[in-house]
């Protein structure tokens, strides 16, 4: 008995592995893994790049390529501190006008559109030019991050790498997730927070078939980033702890807060956009306008300017006084609502740490005041700030918590960090309803949110499904009488799916826009639900396999 189950074991091996490595090379996972390498070097190769570019523009008004951007901005003299904006302002303005055709530049929002829309590409061009448009934008001193343009950089040279191989949609999704890891851990040295930022909000999934790509190229970009950098973390923090479990109540409070201050960020945003979009103003000019308007701010808070991590260091050494944080609170929030109003690149991550560390380091001033024997320390309160706050902004709790550990170096106050950020989010949910990257996509008609079945309703249109007519058919004309009710190409699956269901009919025609009478087109009931459970079918297979 024994023998013959020695035997048989190599071809019962054989029946058991070979399917699942057969399965492995028919998805194109050796070629996924080995792409998700090169595009994590080549997107660390270019945030260093980019970071440098940054440094570059800085020379001309502020004559130091360095980030400590208050120090110099203070020595400088008051009339630079509004030219390096104001020109900036200039150059941007021509850049967005000319080489951008959708006249703003890309962040966070519009890789989560290109993941959710099969149909849409990043253009590298636009990319580029969009990278190029974000390090004048902050080397002239814009008020905003460079985190969310690295990452949108990162997701084109991906997306250009998927759209030259002819890669099936679910590898586009991986590699542009891959290139989003790799510029987080890139960018903030930070391998385990780009893996889950990227799952977390550009996938929405964690899929095991998208894990390992994730994860090789997160590792490149820590590795040349370390390389190039050196292996501290961004923020050095000096030493703290957790006072005493007494103090839970005050970190839970201090989320409250937290989501206060992220609520009212994102307010300002919205509403700066929407005085921009109302304003006469042509959009050359909003850039040159909102530049004289930071560089103005900028002459009495220095602090404002350019990204603004110097500003947040000194916040959790301590070394900012009370009444000052809380006023830096209100001008870096109108300077970021005003710097990306008038369509100067940049992002929020950066921003929403700096109003963290700020909110938590007065937070915890505060607090050492009325309880003197149970506080912690203002660098404990300022590092659950930048948690909370920005977790809130970005609709992140998981993968934001992890960043700020492997900024700060902070393990130890792991359950501090995670109650905050838990808390701020939940209250950002219960009174703002969403993330900012979501209110941006909803300001496109893009409900990512809702689940998949909405997204294949509002996102799939009828010319998508609907069937031709053959070459040399003669064009039908339209019949009113027999055919009342008829769809346009560019009419969503949802609008396909009501009109079938109102009018009765299950095949309509399809017609053209200002083109009425001809008939380009017919849709079929039966053809649009199939394609609908498709698609579902699918994306419920890449968010499981």
């Amino acid at each position: 008995m024994f023998p013959d189950i020695l035997r048989t074991m190599p071809g019962r091996i054989r029946q058991w592995v070979m399917p699942n490595i057969r399965a492995f090379i028919e998805n194109r996972q050796p070629v996924i893994w080995l792409l998700s390498l090169l595009i994590g070097l080549s997107v660390a190769c270019a945030a260093i790049l980019f970071r440098r570019l940054i440094g570059i523009v800085q020379l001309y008004w502020l004559g130091d390529t360095s980030e400590q951007v208050l120090t110099v901005a203070s020595r400088t003299p008051w009339y630079m501190n509004i030219a390096g904006p104001t020109l900036g302002g200039i150059v941007v303005g021509i850049l967005i006008t000319k080489f951008i055709p959708s006249r703003r530049t890309s962040a966070v929002a519009d890789v989560i559109e290109a993941r959710a829309l099969s149909g849409r590409r990043l253009s590298l061009r636009e990319g580029l030019v969009s990278a190029l448009t974000t390090a004048v934008s902050l080397g002239a001193g814009g008020s905003a991050g460079r985190e969310g343009p690295v990452i949108h950089l990162g997701a084109t040279l991906a997306s250009a790498v998927g759209d030259r191989l002819h890669l099936p949609d679910y590898a586009r999704r991986t590699l542009l997730a891959a290139g989003v890891a790799s510029a987080i851990s890139a960018s903030f040295n930070a391998p385990i927070a780009g893996v889950l930022f990227a799952h977390e909000v550009i996938l929405g999934h964690y899929a095991p078939r998208s894990f390992v790509p994730v994860v090789i190229s997160s590792a490149a970009g820590a590795i040349v980033s370390r390389l190039w950098f050196g292996d501290s973390a961004a923020f050095i923090v000096p030493s703290y702890q957790i006072t005493s479990y007494w103090e839970f109540p005050a970190f839970a409070l201090l989320g409250v807060v937290c989501a206060m201050v992220a609520v009212a960020f994102q307010f300002a945003l919205f509403s700066a956009e929407y005085l921009a979009r109302l304003s006469p103003v042509p959009v050359w000019a909003l850039p040159i306008c909102g530049g004289v308007i930071v560089g103005l701010m900028g002459v009495a808070f220095p602090h404002v300017l350019g990204v603004g991590y110097e500003t947040t260091d000194l916040a959790l050494w301590g070394q900012l006084p009370l009444m000052l944080m809380l006023m830096l609170i209100v001008m870096k929030t109108l300077a970021t609502a005003v710097t990306l109003a008038a369509r100067f690149g940049g992002g929020v991550f950066s921003p929403s740490l700096y109003l963290g560390a700020m909110t938590g380091g007065a937070f915890g001033i505060i607090a050492a005041s009325l309880f003197p024997d149970l506080a912690s320390s203002q660098a404990l309160y300022s590092i659950l700030g930048m948690g909370a706050v920005a977790g809130a902004v970005l609709g992140a709790p998981i993968s934001t918590t992890v960043i700020v550990f492997e900024l700060t170096g902070g393990y130890a106050l792991s359950i501090a960090l995670l109650l905050t950020v838990a808390i701020a989010h939940g209250v950002n949910l219960a009174l703002h309803g969403h993330s900012y990257f979501q209110w941006q996509l909803e300001m496109r008609g893009l409900f990512v949110q809702d689940g998949p079945h909405r997204a294949v309703l509002r996102n799939v249109r009828v010319m998508d499904f609907m069937t031709l007519p053959e070459k040399d058919a003669e064009p039908e004309i339209l019949d009113r009488e027999r055919h009342p009710t008829t769809l346009k190409p560019a009419d969503t699956l949802e609008t396909a799916l009501r009109l079938f269901d109102s009018s009765g009919h299950t095949r309509l025609p399809v017609v053209a826009e200002g083109k009425n009478q001809t008939i380009i087109a017919w849709a079929e009931q039966v053809t649009a639900i199939s394609h609908f459970n498709r698609r579902l079918i699918a994306a419920s297979e890449e968010e499981h396999r």
